[in-house]
């Protein structure tokens, strides 16, 4: 029978007892997380947010009436207890932090009784997650998963103290937008009072903080819900947050140069590490030559090596085929690895085979220098030399070659080279390293819509000394946009936007928007431009993500409260659902079956 709380008051959580309070009497309230009657003396572990503390209930101290309820106490009972600190009779427990101390009962009141749940509450839980996340509210009791959740409440309030100390200014931007369709899908919400019209959920609040920076605000900066219906990942959510920023007058090193100084702040106060300013910076143009990718890892070396010029006058067909259509010919340098069973390879070969390669070739240079290979008979020894030269290549290493069009090769060596550190556990998730991603394409070729579509968005400045090329070379027009990474995660990333209406107006023109269309669609941006707007940039981190690094979490999901699955619903309340059909009508929204 569940008991009230009249009289009663929480003096302190359970870790918060400490040897500084041994003789005092104590309140303490939350769940059982295991009992044990050793008969005549109940040992109760109870164990709220803060962690877990030591109760013992003796007859002789608390009564025979909280006596028999003590014995009644089962895993998740809510319990409220008042008693005397002690120092621990027996052995001290090094795991706990009030491993040195017990509370000796006085008084029992059971809160709350509890079924028993389907699942141990613990940490590193071993069931799987379809059905913690169908319990997420008791998912959400393991300390883990409240540590993470704390640590994310600590990220958003250290961020909104340095940023208004930066003087950002928070305001808010509605989440009831228009739908600008360019970038994932939108969230679509129709409107009852508008029949046929729809609102769009916000994937961004883009176009409001840069009205804002046109409105005189300086800087901005908001905890954003933000939304995008669009394939999940372990990184992704339909429902996300992003610490979004936007500042005038200002050019790339200067929002860099605040950001730096956050980042250095937040990964201090919450993982006790030093980050070195400034962090490194690299071209996009670089981080795809060196790895494949424009979010390289850089925790571990195995950087691509271009060998169409070594390979060029060889006879091995595939590399001649890759080269005549344009493509390169590149490998990677799995030190030490030489060794690799030809299980393992094929294996290697299989998974390159995901990200579109037609095969692998690979070669391993054995202790005495010979070499295993899958095509080294269609080579001349000097041309393998060379080409283990150029790969610095030495007894014991294996080669790993693509051979494709560059967008190919470097999607299947970026890859091939993080399976490689997964497997040989190259990827410690404490050692943090950062990079900034500069200078982006402005735009790349879509062959699904036969036309131009912007790396970002369409308001992304490109830069002054590339900006003539616009019409002659689309491709060959660098952005002023930068990504911020970590460990091979874009955390976050941004723009200096585009605040002159002639380069606005081409840039419609060149992503095929007729000036109708866009007024269309971005006229009242288009509009606030006429009246004098400053330059501006700005930034948005996942602020998902960047807790799921600073914590070690293998998902997003495990720094999200009440998160979705790859389907996109909640495994809890069973969203998305069908709705009333009165809802419907009144929406004047009829549903169809799927033909």
């Amino acid at each position: 029978m569940a008991e009230s709380m009249v009289g009663l008051k929480r003096s302190h959580r359970c870790t918060e007892v400490s040897e500084a309070n041994i003789g005092s009497e104590v309140t303490v309230m939350g769940w059982v997380q295991k009992s044990r009657n050793k008969g005549g003396i109940i040992f109760v572990d109870l164990r709220d947010r803060s962690g877990i503390l030591q109760i013992i209930f003796e007859e002789s101290d608390c009564g025979t009436e909280s006596f028999q309820k003590a014995e009644k106490l089962r895993s998740e009972f809510v319990a409220a207890v008042t008693g005397i600190v002690e120092k621990r009779s027996g052995a001290a427990n090094e795991n706990l932090k009030t491993g040195t101390i017990e509370v000796r009962a006085k008084s029992l009141r059971i809160l709350s009784e509890s079924e028993v749940p389907p699942f141990p509450i613990e940490e590193n839980s071993k069931t799987k997650e379809e059905l913690r996340l169908k319990y997420r509210f008791l998912d959400l009791r393991r300390p883990d998963i409240q540590k993470n959740l704390m640590i994310r409440s600590r990220v958003a309030t250290l961020t909104r103290a340095f940023l208004a100390e930066e003087g950002f200014l928070e305001i808010e931007t509605p989440t009831l937008i228009k739908s600008t369709p360019e970038g994932a899908r939108d969230y679509l919400v129709p409107s009852r009072v508008h029949p046929g019209s729809f609102y769009a959920l916000p994937q961004s609040p883009q176009l409001f903080k840069q009205l804002l920076m046109c409105s005189g605000y300086d800087r901005y900066f908001q905890l954003a819900r933000c939304y995008r219906d669009e394939d999940l990942r372990a990184d992704r959510q339909p429902e996300f947050t992003q610490i979004d920023m936007e500042l005038s007058f200002v050019d790339v090193d200067e929002v860099l140069e605040v950001n730096e100084r956050l980042l250095k702040k937040l990964f201090h106060d919450i993982c006790g590490y030093e980050l070195q300013l400034p962090i490194q910076r690299m071209t996009w143009r670089e981080a795809m030559e060196r790895y494949g990718s424009d979010k390289p890892d850089l925790r571990f070396g195995m950087e691509l090596h271009n060998v169409s010029d070594v390979v060029k006058t060889c006879e091995f067909v595939v590399f001649q085929n890759a080269l005549a259509n344009g493509g390169s010919v590149r490998g990677i340098n799995a030190e030490g690895q030489g060794a690799m069973p030809r299980k393992k390879i094929d294996a290697l070969v299989e998974f390159a085979k995901g990200f579109g390669a037609k095969g692998l070739a690979y070669l391993a240079i054995q202790p005495d220098g010979s070499f295993k290979s899958s095509f080294a008979k269609f080579m001349k020894e000097e041309e393998l030399q060379a080409l283990v030269a150029a790969m610095g290549g030495k007894p014991g290493d294996l080669l790993l070659f693509a051979a494709d069009k560059d967008k190919v090769v470097f999607d299947v060596l970026g890859n091939l080279r993080l399976e490689l550190a997964r497997q040989l556990d190259l990827l410690k998730k404490d050692d943090f390293k950062f990079l900034w991603v500069t200078e982006f394409p402005l735009l790349e070729y879509s062959e699904e819509e036969n036309r131009y579509v912007a790396m970002h968005h369409p308001f992304t400045m490109p830069m002054d000394e590339d900006w003539h090329l616009i019409d002659t070379n689309p491709g060959a027009v660098r952005a002023k946009a930068y990504d911020i990474v970590l460990n091979g995660v874009e955390m976050g990333g941004g723009s200096v936007r585009i605040h002159q209406s002639d380069i606005q107006s081409k840039m419609f023109e060149v992503l095929g928007f007729t000036k109708e269309k866009a007024q269309e669609q971005f006229g009242f941006l288009l509009n606030a431009f006429k009246y004098g707007v400053p330059p501006h940039a700005g930034l948005a981190y996942g602020m998902d993500r960047m807790v799921m690094l600073m914590v070690g979490a293998d998902s997003i999901r495990d720094v999200i409260a009440f998160p979705k699955v790859k389907d996109a619903s909640c495994l809890m309340t069973e969203a998305p659902a069908p709705v009333d059909e009165k809802q419907l009508e009144e929406l004047g929204i009829a549903v169809c079956e799927e033909k």
